[in-house]
């Protein structure tokens, strides 16, 4: 009994909420743009119930070759109710040129509600197979899979994003969809942008209205200029596509298919940067930047630490140049910098700090001048160079030893002057006294240091020995030089381990900083293909080539792929092989 009067009050509730709505009548149609030869699917909608007596327009133009069928759905979710009452025709145009479907009407509690008209283009006829009704061709005309590039020329060195979308038509359904081909960007620096969980945007494809979700989001920096391309993607997707027929209650039926999507190839034109007004000190910084130079300590004492910063902020290339080399004077012992970056990877590109940290130490007391430095990047938008010179920074060492000139050590000759009280200091009686002490020979220590001195000959001998070898054994001192020089370059690397992002970064810098110091040139300005070609130029063996390589690949798709602290290590390790290995052959 209760149940019955939960469900009556239920409805009640439900009919009262469907009577409160304001009626509307829309058209929708499956497509705007179609061919002389294609068919279009119109729906006319009521959104509320009583609707009697509709009248279909006149479809001036068309053929009716189906319909109509009729539908009504009717919902209730989180308070809100739904109703919606359907009249579809498939009509095939008879002319070229935009033409017009009329309004419908239909009658709602005594009133004539009119849908808007619409307006659609037809153009010449296309392609199309035997059995338009066909699930293939159906979801081929339904599903795109789109590669969206926000600038199709940049700079070299300026960023520009490439959005991977699923447009789908609302005529059919996805039920499952994975990515079975990830594209490759070669001849670009890139990072993956993350996205937030898959959500259905509304969006127009061609001219017509479509969701679609957003697969993946990646900023590209091109390293080189020229034609660049951006490889498909392909995606396979299980598809509900309607076959024409409808069932026992009108209701359109289905098959469930699976197809492979591709995203068409992308070509991206890449500008080599002007020549005209580029300054001698561009290390390759594009965007828009502000630069600084600051100490946190001026006054100081001698053996006392002070810092210089170097900082550039902005929005850029910020991970693919170098910082300007702060100069101290000789009497200031300066130490390797440590690197900051704080950083933020948008669509729109890469913005935040990074910054050089200095670690300075005064050796004598005296007032030192850090002349000022200077740094240029190029600004895409204003298309020119522009160059920041910062202030001279001054050290005052208040503290600590003079520093002594070759002037205040010159002794300058004297006359001797001699007085009847020159030698009144000299002695001239003394007092012997003796006092107990212990007697070193035959003690414990005597014992002792004569052992000792047995031990320490064989021994001096054994260790020149094995030094001379050592010394002698030039394979050997070239391997181990190799290996200490491998542990400077990856060092950086080595303290990111466990932090995907910044240790694929951090080995890649130093896989190219590596050739810098060895080759005299900015590799990471240059394409993987002419690193190859340089190698080859210098005698390098093509497995050294082939292995380098690798690992400079590999820094690409780790970020792009899950990877673990052992995979990192492991990576690590060949980073280090194969800088040893270079330079065992430079």
């Amino acid at each position: 009994m209760k149940l019955k009067i939960y469900i009556s009050i239920f409805v009640s509730i439900l009919s009262i909420a469907l009577v409160a709505q304001e009626a509307k009548l829309t058209t929708t149609v499956s497509k705007n743009k179609l061919g002389l030869n294609q068919r279009l699917r119109v729906e006319f909608s009521i959104n509320k119930q009583g609707g009697d007596n509709f009248t279909p327009p006149r479809f001036q133009n068309f053929r009716i070759v189906g319909g109509p069928s009729q539908s009504i759905s009717q919902s209730y979710f989180n308070g809100k109710s739904s109703y919606k009452q359907s009249y579809s025709y498939i009509v095939q145009p008879t002319k070229k040129g935009i033409l017009i479907i009329p309004a419908a009407s239909i009658d709602v509690d005594g009133n004539k509600i009119k849908s808007a008209p619409v307006k659609v283009r037809v153009l010449d006829p296309v392609d199309i197979p035997k059995d338009p009704n066909d699930p293939n061709y159906i979801a081929q005309q339904n599903i795109h899979l789109v590669a969206e590039i926000s600038n199709a020329k940049p700079y070299v060195g300026q960023g520009v994003y490439v959005e991977y979308r699923l447009y789908i038509s609302n005529n059919i359904n996805v039920y499952d969809a994975g990515i079975i081909q990830v594209p490759k960007y070669n001849g670009f620096w890139s990072q993956e942008i993350k996205i937030n969980g898959l959500s259905a945007k509304k969006g127009t494809y061609n001219g017509e209205s479509y969701k679609y979700f957003t697969l993946q989001k990646s900023l590209l920096i091109p390293t080189k200029s020229g034609e660049l391309s951006l490889d498909p993607m392909k995606m396979e997707v299980a598809i509900g596509v309607p076959t024409g027929r409808g069932d026992f209650f009108g209701n359109p039926i289905t098959k469930n298919i699976r197809k492979e999507f591709a995203s068409a190839k992308k070509i991206i034109n890449s500008k080599e940067l002007p020549l005209d007004g580029k300054p001698l000190n561009f290390t390759g910084a594009v965007g828009d930047y502000s630069f600084s130079v600051d100490t946190d300590k001026q006054v100081l004492k001698a053996n006392e630490s002070s810092q210089i910063k170097v900082t550039v902020k902005g929005k850029g290339n910020l991970k693919l140049f170098e910082l300007p080399e702060v100069v101290v004077p000789k009497e200031l012992e300066i130490y390797a910098p440590e690197r900051k970056e704080r950083v933020r990877i948008l669509s729109s590109g890469i913005s935040g700090t990074i910054s050089d940290l200095y670690t300075v130490v005064p050796q004598f007391k005296g007032k030192y001048k850090v002349s000022n430095i200077s740094f240029s990047y190029f600004n895409p938008t204003q298309k020119k160079y522009k160059t920041i010179t910062t202030e001279d920074l001054i050290v005052n060492v208040l503290e600590g030893k003079e520093l002594v000139s070759a002037a205040a050590n010159s002794v300058q000759k004297q006359a001797l002057k001699v007085t009847g009280k020159n030698f009144r200091y000299i002695q001239t009686k003394t007092t012997f006294t003796t006092g107990k002490q212990d007697d070193l020979f035959k003690s414990n220590s005597f014992y002792l240091l004569l052992l000792l001195s047995f031990i320490a000959i064989p021994s001096g001998i054994f260790i020149a020995k094995k030094q001379e070898e050592r010394n002698s054994d030039l394979i050997g001192n070239k391997l181990r030089r190799a290996e200490r020089l491998a542990k400077k370059y990856l060092s950086e690397a080595a303290k990111q381990l466990g932090k995907k992002e910044a240790f694929y970064e951090s080995l890649e810098r130093a896989l190219h900083n590596y050739l810098k110091a060895k080759l005299g040139i900015e590799t990471i300005e240059i394409s993987k293909e002419k690193i190859t070609q340089i190698l080859q130029d210098k005698k390098v063996s093509k497995l050294a080539i082939k292995h380098f390589m690798e690992v400079l690949e590999d820094c690409d798709f780790a970020r792009y792929a899950p990877s673990t602290t052992l995979e990192m290590k492991e990576e690590y390790e060949k980073a280090k092989k194969i800088i040893i290995e270079l330079d065992k052959q430079f």
